[in-house]
């Protein structure tokens, strides 16, 4: 029962992560239609951001964690702008293939930049732990959960209750709709991309915390948390973080339990697995929206 509760607190935590990479997706997703594959990339981002304010400028850790979330989301606006705009009414797969060379663009340039060999986070968390019942809870663990479930309730605090949270759900509706009525489109497509940005800058602090490091291979957790938004479905916010909790648990526990004849690996299949059944049953996800179509 403890190597269960270990196993279950562990995948809670990584379930949180994923459930922040999917909310990047879900954001922009359902304001433009557009599934944004740089972000695993902006994850990498924020943890080498955090990573250099912290422990090579020397700057107070939840400082640099405040000024990496603000410079990542004014990044993700200013490529919105410049970028994105600039192809508006384009093919959805041209604003795809631009976000997947966002990502190659990143994934190349952090190496270069910074080498390939892990960075230290200069988290103030490190390796400590609370101990209770035999199990271990790493402080860093914890934080994430909390923060976590923080970022979430902010979020859709903003989006049920502002004026531009009812300005996304509209254009979420429809986008003609919501133009017709005065929405502005460009800033809602911009703040969605600095909301992504955001979540990705806190996401890539916890998944590089203890007993992880900043690395160039952060950036591959948007393949590792893909499931989680097609599970919960694209265009869910709710089922974005449903999604992403059950698939950091279903990874976490198959990797403690799966028998020795599936292989050593398979708990980076399983996550696939839940997806694909999960869909065979409901095929836009556990909370999708099935779209409506006048004969």
């Amino acid at each position: 029962m403890t190597a269960f509760l270990q196993l279950l607190f562990q995948g809670l935590a990584l379930g949180c992560v994923y459930a922040l990479v999917a909310v990047g997706f879900t954001v922009i997703y359902r304001a433009s239609q557009v599934i944004n594959f740089a972000q695993g990339s902006l994850l990498l981002v924020g943890a080498y951001l955090i990573s250099v304010f912290a422990t090579s400028l020397n700057l107070p850790f939840a400082l640099a964690v405040v000024v990496t979330i603000a410079l990542l989301a004014a990044a993700c606006v200013v490529f919105q702008v410049l970028v994105l705009q600039r192809v508006l009414g384009q093919p959805v797969f041209v604003l795809v293939m631009i976000t997947i060379g966002l990502s190659i663009v990143i994934n190349s340039a952090i190496p270069a930049l910074f080498g390939g060999n892990a960075r230290l986070l200069g988290d103030p968390w490190g390796a400590s732990a609370a101990h209770a019942g035999g199990v271990t809870f790493n402080w860093v663990r914890i934080w994430t959960i909390v923060c976590t479930g923080l970022v979430l309730a902010l979020y859709f605090a903003f989006d049920r209750f502002s004026r531009y949270g009812l300005a996304m759900r509209a254009t979420a509706s429809d986008q003609e709709a919501a133009l017709a009525v005065g929405v502005p489109l460009k800033r809602v497509y911009a703040l969605t991309w600095a909301i992504a940005g955001g979540v990705a800058a806190v996401g890539g602090l916890f998944l590089s915390g203890f007993p992880s490091s900043v690395n160039p291979s952060l950036g591959d957790v948007a393949l590792r948390a893909f499931p989680a938004i097609i599970l919960g479905g694209l265009d869910s916010l709710p089922g974005a973080v449903v999604g992403g909790i059950v698939i950091g648990i279903v990874e976490v526990l198959t990797s403690g339990y799966s028998p020795g004849w599936l292989g050593n690996n398979f708990s980076d299949v399983a996550p696939y697995v839940v997806m694909i059944l999960v869909l065979m049953v409901r095929p836009y996800g556990l909370f999708g929206t099935r779209p409506v179509e006048r004969v």
